[in-house]
């Protein structure tokens, strides 16, 4: 995950370029958006022309109408702005302006039920332009509060990615998209992705990310054991395979609480029969210092040597006792 800092980073840079258009399909750091307290509505003018792959149909369900025309809080600048989207658009300023902002919700948007309470929620991808070339997508959730539809929280997904898939089944959102690689140019996004996300407590909490080779394998971690929802006390044994063994055998377990905040990290040794080939871990991961009755959330991960990027993750949430 990316730190409030890094998007920043990478706002003032794209804002710099002047050499991309800016393009929808052409955006992987998944950066935390918190809930902040009330903020003033943003009421300014509307963008007249969609974007490219944006649609504006005539006839669609009311769920996307909904989001088309609900409240929406920017993902990317500090001051947690909410604006009010039209048909789909929000637009302030004049392109190449210090104040300038661009939103548009994307053709992706899916409905379904993300916490067991037989009530649909909304997810959708939105992206926002600031006058640079950077234009940055967001899956935002929304849920209905005292009969109104409302946004609830979001995640970054990247800038300029080409977006393949998006939907909602058992309780959670799938989505597929080409994201950048470590070398990738920012307008050319080559990493073919794939993730899970579940809403816990007004949160996104990615559960599972797969990746693929130039040759289209996936890059998968499977944890067999334990299953969810298990009880554990001071440390947990755990199983699983890969698709392909990480560099050196060597994968990453960490865990969080339901805060997301991380406890402690370490190493799982994988075995495998040769470089790249399939390969299982099974190993036993000290829990530390947790109260009785906590859940956490343990994640293992396999991580790029080259530059610390998340090539595959799964994750198993735990009752400690």
């Amino acid at each position: 995950m990316v730190s409030r800092r890094s998007v920043t980073w990478m706002f003032a840079a794209c804002v710099a370029l002047t050499s991309c258009g800016n393009f929808v399909s052409d955006i992987l750091t998944p950066a935390d958006q918190t809930q902040g307290t009330p903020v003033p509505v943003i009421s300014t003018s509307v963008a007249t022309e969609a974007p490219q792959s944006v649609a504006s149909p005539t006839n669609v369900p009311d769920y996307v109408d909904q989001v088309r025309n609900a409240r929406y809080q920017l993902g990317l600048p500090d001051s947690l702005q909410i604006v009010q989207l039209v048909d789909g658009k929000f637009e302030q300023g004049a392109p190449g302006g210090a104040d300038f902002i661009s939103v548009s919700v994307t053709d992706f948007v899916a409905q379904g039920d993300l916490n067991g309470d037989d009530k649909d929620e909304i997810a959708a991808l939105v992206f926002e332009n600031y006058g640079g070339t950077g234009t940055f997508v967001f899956l935002a959730v929304y849920d209905e509060v005292d009969g109104k539809l409302t946004f609830q929280t979001s995640k970054l997904v990247d800038d300029r990615p080409q977006l393949n898939a998006l939907s909602i089944e058992n309780n959670e959102i799938f989505l597929d998209a080409v994201i950048h690689g470590f070398e990738d140019p920012m307008c050319c996004p080559t990493l073919k992705s794939t993730r899970h996300f579940r809403f816990v407590d007004g949160q996104l909490d990615m559960t599972d990310y797969t990746t693929f080779t130039p040759d289209g394998r996936p890059r998968t971690i499977t944890i067999t054991a334990p299953a969810s929802g298990t009880v554990t006390y001071s440390s947990v044994q755990i199983r699983g395979e890969v698709a392909i063994a990480p560099f050196e055998n060597n994968l990453v377990y960490r865990i969080y609480d339901v805060g997301g905040v991380e406890l402690s990290s370490g190493a799982i040794s994988v075995a495998a029969p040769d470089l790249g080939a399939p390969g299982t871990f099974d190993t036993i991961i000290p829990i530390g210092t947790v109260l009785s009755g906590a859940v956490i959330r343990i994640e293992v991960q396999d991580i790029s040597a080259a530059d610390g990027s998340l090539f595959a993750m799964d994750s198993v949430e735990l009752v400690v006792q």
